[in-house]
């Protein structure tokens, strides 16, 4: 690996970053602004969207790179190296002063890309994003497809393009507007994982042989996250947890005539219900067991309500509903907090049941189900899947085989109160390029990194924001990327690691 001789210096007390010495101005030959200019800005960062990143990103779509955890033989496939290849050769084709772009590779992992680009001032800002994908799903419109890329209405459709692929194009365009200005910025590392999607396991082996290259950042920016409408920017301030398992049920050895043994054998769904009441009240969803939840702290019930305010009913109007359908509640604020600060329960998947086409009059021996649950941010993952094995396993009815085979646990995130001056830099950006207010709010997704990293980088400023708003549909069909929201994120991106306004 290249040894950086980089070293970031301490931050000013209350500073997002150190003003620039007299040292760091010198040993630049073009002199230095420390404000940007917007209206330029916005042309620059249009122009390279439109001339250069869209068609890489485009082709990025195409690449079925699944996670690991959905794709046992990525390796053996080359997708996920098709995918480092193009970005890293977008990189290097847009290599700024100062900037180094490599493939970090450990035995067994997916590799990593590592770019670093050199500052002209102190500090250091950490931007990450991952190329890896969730897999295909299905119902996708009749002109759209997974590894499909389409224009239509200002929309990228295709899997990845919104999560998380436009996070490199974003990240590095934002540092090329600012020295297309010749902007002072800190010094600014780069990570994009390939093993998000699979609770980023392989994360934390780069962290820890980077440790020293990565110093410590004042500044932390994540392009993952989403947004609750495409008028503004959207601050994350908590992420919640996630703990994934497979319930099984097992009552025979094989199937029998469900005309000669119901009624004398018990049904393995039945006794999966049975179970599940122990966690899920099914007539409200409300999760049981005290351990899944937290105390909700008073300034994220602010947030939820000031966020309710500015959506109204667009916190559930985003939903594809089925007709005649609604939301658990009319409640903007509760649905908020539902979604950011109470444990969930879903069943993703299940195992054991015949297609309805083959569904004969058989008893079945055995059901398995795929159980997701989302967590409260300070909920230990761990603890939680402790606890929800010891109440599935315990005193099985009927004295039916059952297990609770614990998959990935993952600690959510909640951030530290946000530092007055990023919170007015986050603010600039927002009416600048948006011209509205920034809007501060928990999410409900995971994103297992940004505990990690919340827990090395304490004293880190974070950045949390992204482009998932409504109906964008990541994880899901017809996922796509609002292209002028994406835009706009870029610029802002780019203001606030200038820094705040003298």
């Amino acid at each position: 690996m290249v040894d950086f001789n980089c070293v970031a210096a301490e931050p000013s007390r209350g500073a997002l970053f150190p003003s620039a010495g007299a040292d760091t101005l010198r040993a630049n030959p073009i002199p230095l602004e420390t404000d940007v200019e917007p209206a330029k800005l916005q042309r620059f960062v249009d122009e390279l969207w439109q001339d250069s990143i869209m068609p890489a990103l485009t082709e990025y779509i195409r690449i079925p790179a699944k996670s690991p955890f959905f794709d046992h033989d990525w390796d053996r496939h080359g997708y996920m190296e098709d995918a480092v290849k193009l970005a890293v050769k977008w990189c290097r084709d847009h290599r700024v002063s100062g900037m180094t772009v490599e493939v970090v590779r450990l035995p067994g992992r997916t590799p990593l890309v590592y770019v670093e680009i050199a500052g002209t001032r102190p500090g250091t800002v950490l931007l990450y994003g991952h190329l890896d994908k969730q897999p295909e799903f299905s119902g996708w419109r009749d002109d759209l497809g997974p590894w499909k890329p389409v224009i239509d209405n200002e929309r990228l459709y295709g899997r990845g393009g919104a999560d998380d692929g436009y996070a490199m194009f974003a990240s590095l365009g934002a540092l090329m507007a600012l020295h297309d200005q010749h902007v002072a910025h800190p010094r600014c590392v780069l990570l994009l994982e390939c093993s998000e999607e699979s609770g980023s396991p392989d994360l934390p082996a780069y962290i820890d042989i980077l440790s020293d290259r990565l110093g410590t950042p004042e500044l932390v920016v994540c392009l993952d996250s989403g947004c609750g409408n495409y008028d503004q920017l959207w601050a994350t301030t908590s992420l919640r947890g996630l703990v994934a398992g497979t319930l099984t049920v097992e009552v025979l050895e094989l199937g029998v005539h469900s005309g000669d043994a119901s009624g004398v054998v018990p049904s393995t769904f039945r006794i999966a219900r049975q179970l599940l009441a122990r966690i899920e009240d099914a007539a409200t969803g409300e999760i049981i067991p005290p351990e899944l939840h937290t105390a909700i702290p008073a300034d994220r019930l602010q947030q939820a309500h000031h966020a309710a305010h500015v959506l109204g009913s667009h916190v559930h109007g985003r939903f594809p509903f089925a007709c005649g359908c609604g939301p658990v509640s009319r409640d903007p604020a509760q649905l908020i907090l539902n979604r950011t600060w109470k444990p969930a329960l879903e069943v993703i998947g299940a195992a054991g049941f015949p297609s309805l086409e083959s569904a004969g009059n058989v008893l079945r021996p055995k059901s398995q189900f795929k159980l997701s649950f989302r967590l409260p941010p300070t909920v230990d993952a761990e603890a939680a899947a402790r606890r929800v094995k010891e109440i599935l396993e315990a005193d099985p009815p009927y004295g039916a085989r059952v297990s609770f085979e614990r998959g990935q646990a993952s600690s959510g995130w909640s951030a530290a109160p946000v530092a007055p001056v990023l919170a007015e830099s986050i603010e600039r950006a927002s009416k600048n390029y948006f011209g509205r207010s920034a809007v501060f709010m928990g999410e409900g997704v995971s994103i297992p990194f940004m505990g990690m990293l919340g827990q090395k980088f304490p004293q880190s400023h974070f950045l949390i924001t992204g482009v998932l708003g409504p109906q964008s549909n990541a994880h899901g069909p017809n996922e796509f990327l609002h292209l002028p929201t994406v835009r706009r994120l870029t610029c802002a991106v780019a203001d606030v690691m200038a820094g705040p306004a003298e």
